[in-house]
């Protein structure tokens, strides 16, 4: 005899805590300053994370960087991260990454998604704020968004059932949904936007979005001062790029697909991923990057532009407690690029080389 179980009880267990990220509990060294690892990067990452390492050091922030190679293994068929690579990380609990290229032709898995899945990199939090002095078609653009970042469309569970006909699955499971939009939450009481709008397709899909809408009513039950409400993705695509200024004091969290282009959307609309910082967080450790390509055809040439990791790398000392710091590298930032084209990169319209702008930086720490 089959015993039945019902829906709801498959769906909705009792929703717990313990999946709120943590909060940076890294320790001073007994020099006074925290240690970051730092993932260079390819291309042009080594030049832009050089620029970071001397504006720090021109700012005087408590941080000692600890380079490490990510280079990937490949081991039984896995993409795998270096043993001192992933210790680093864990033991000194934040990162900071520039662009990674992923072997094209060699069995491995895209490194950003390795390490996402080696650290648990559950949420992606993407700020994209218009940036004074610098025009674009948008103006006062103020957007947070926050992805899901380990399951959905991204799982990679794909197979071909018969030749010219694939299936790709798209998993969502509750304790998964429930952690980032319990993030979401905490995060819009502590950046004072106490209002969240779950972005999804339950019209459609009607099972597995319709999980993480469920979820989130769920979670909003343990936060009334928090107002929560929906949309459709179609319609969240339209009214950003229709009017952005609608979506200023909104927290956006999303399955991981929707994350990925809208977030991409967001960045196009204050002038590109150049200007666009982000980071992924865990229950213990965090790491920041910048999510532009690794450009490998203007590596070298000094033509690269750091506002990107800068302004990720000031997310990070953030989380680290290090305001003052943040906020007077990214007001250094923010100024230069202000300053006009003879201080910005050639991807920002201007004529100034990666030394120089990081050079306005440093003198107007």
């Amino acid at each position: 005899m089959f015993r039945l179980i019902s829906k709801q009880k498959i769906l909705a267990p009792r929703l717990s805590r313990s999946y709120i990220a943590g909060q940076f509990t890294g320790q001073k060294k007994a020099n006074g300053n925290y240690t970051v690892t730092l993932i260079e990067g390819d291309g042009i990452g080594v030049e832009i994370s050089q620029s970071v390492k001397d504006i720090f050091a021109a700012a005087k922030a408590p941080i000692d960087f600890e380079p490490v190679d990510v280079t990937p293994l490949l081991i039984d068929g896995k993409t795998t991260l270096p043993q001192e690579a992933v210790d680093s990380v864990n033991r000194n609990l934040v990162a900071l990454k520039g662009p990674l290229a992923t072997p094209v032709g060699k069995g491995h898995t895209s490194m950003n998604l390795t390490l996402r899945r080696t650290f648990n990199l559950f949420a992606n939090v993407r700020p994209c704020k218009s940036v004074v002095g610098y025009d674009t078609p948008y103006k006062n653009v103020d957007t947070v968004l926050i992805r899901e970042n380990t399951e959905g469309e991204y799982s990679g569970i794909e197979h071909t059932i018969v030749p010219g006909v694939v299936q790709s699955i798209k998993l969502i499971t509750q304790p998964a949904s429930e952690r980032v939009i319990r993030y979401a939450f905490e995060y819009a009481k502590s950046i004072n936007k106490p209002h969240v709008r779950v972005v999804h397709k339950a019209s459609i899909m009607k099972l597995s979005d319709g999980l993480f809408v469920s979820t989130a009513r769920e979670v909003a039950k343990e936060y009334p001062d928090v107002k929560l409400d929906f949309e459709l993705l179609d319609n969240t695509c339209l009214r950003l790029t229709a009017d952005p200024d609608d979506y200023k004091n909104v927290v956006m969290v999303m399955p991981n697909l929707y994350g990925d282009i809208l977030s991409d959307l967001s960045s196009g609309l204050i002038g590109g991923l150049g200007l666009t910082p982000s980071g992924n967080m865990g229950n213990k450790v965090s790491i920041f990057e910048a999510v532009h390509g690794s450009a490998p055809d203007i590596a070298g040439k000094g033509l690269a532009n750091p506002t990107a990791l800068l302004l990720s790398s000031c997310m990070m000392l953030r989380h680290m407690s290090l305001n003052t710091e943040a906020d007077k590298i990214e007001k250094a930032v923010l100024d230069t690029i202000a300053s006009g084209p003879e201080n910005r990169t050639k991807d920002l319209y201007g004529s100034s080389s990666t030394q120089h702008f990081t050079e306005q930086i440093i003198s107007r720490l």
